[in-house]
């Protein structure tokens, strides 16, 4: 048996499922609410106690959180569990209060043309719609995350300063998010840019105020991932069966499968409060819904000892 206890990662890591949001608003055709609801269900019933279900965005920029609305207004909520909600600017925020997401996330960007393809404006302009939406948020008491797209790599501009890096996820802080959450939007990072990254990044900003949220293009993410754990992260973005990709980076692979990541934590010894059979089956159904394969190198494997 591996002895654990001088182990250099942390004791337990939070996981934030982010299928349900992140996953499902890349698909090619309408995901109806019913499917959506039933894998929030099948998501807590595993033991996910972060769901990010859905975003308050315009609905011709992302089509399938259009119902985000009714989402919220019919999900069987639990008292432990946060339903949270992307929304990009105040008006977005108003629709998440009005159906009471426990949380919400802004999206800034590390590149200044990801920024403006993904919402419409300059990095300096994206803070600036910000400041508002967090101090409301706050007045509602309602914790804002914050997410930066294009830490490890750009699809329009290549490479990106992790000192641009640190000085857009201080400004989030300072502004009022509880967490940065650092994107490898097209999966392109590799274990030594994540490491510069991190090493730039955690002796700034501290481990306790970092999550990471790595996508799967390369096949890079897990080693990504271990790498965030040896720096103290210990909060990490996941999608259920691989779910994912960006409307807004071509090419982009899915995010890391939320399997894979709970057989590495178990593998390490790490505590996280899933149970992998139940999680496994909740990307089975949602696959079959949406009539694509699973992601997952983790489910695949158990699900053909089935």
């Amino acid at each position: 048996m591996t002895d654990h206890r001088s182990s250099p990662y942390p004791k337990r890591v939070r996981l934030i499922e982010v299928g349900p949001r992140d996953g499902l608003q890349n698909e090619p055709t309408p995901v109806p609410l019913h499917a959506k609801l039933r894998l929030l269900e099948d998501l807590a019933n595993a033991g996910l106690n972060y769901l990010e279900a859905g975003s308050f965005v315009h609905p011709t920029r992302v089509p399938q959180m259009a119902d985000s609305d009714q989402l919220f207004q019919q999900l069987q909520r639990r008292a432990n569990i946060t339903y949270a909600a992307l929304t990009p600017n105040l008006k977005g925020l108003e629709r998440a209060l009005a159906v009471d997401a426990d949380e919400v996330a802004l999206f800034a960007a590390a590149s200044e043309t990801f920024s403006q393809k993904n919402i419409n404006c300059s990095i300096a302009e994206s803070l600036q719609r910000f400041e508002p939406v967090i101090s409301a948020a706050a007045a509602a008491g309602v914790p804002v995350r914050g997410y930066i797209s294009c830490v490890l790599g750009c699809p329009y501009e290549g490479e990106v300063s992790p000192d641009r890096v640190a000085e857009l996820a201080e400004k989030l802080l300072r502004m009022g998010c509880r967490e940065v959450s650092l994107g490898d939007t097209i999966g392109v990072g590799t274990a030594g840019d994540t490491e510069r990254l991190l090493e730039r990044l955690v002796p700034q900003l501290g481990a306790d105020a970092l999550a990471v949220h790595f996508h799967d293009t390369y096949g890079q993410a897990l080693a990504n991932i271990l790498v965030a754990l040896r720096h103290g992260i210990a909060t990490i973005d996941a999608a259920v069966a691989g779910l994912g990709g960006c409307p807004f980076a071509p090419g982009a692979a899915g995010n890391v499968a939320t399997e894979d990541v709970v057989y590495l934590l178990n593998g390490l010894g790490i505590q996280h409060g899933v149970d992998l059979d139940r999680l496994v089956a909740a990307g089975d159904r949602i696959c079959h819904t949406l009539q694509r394969p699973n992601a997952s190198r983790v489910a695949r494997a158990l699900l053909a000892q089935r």
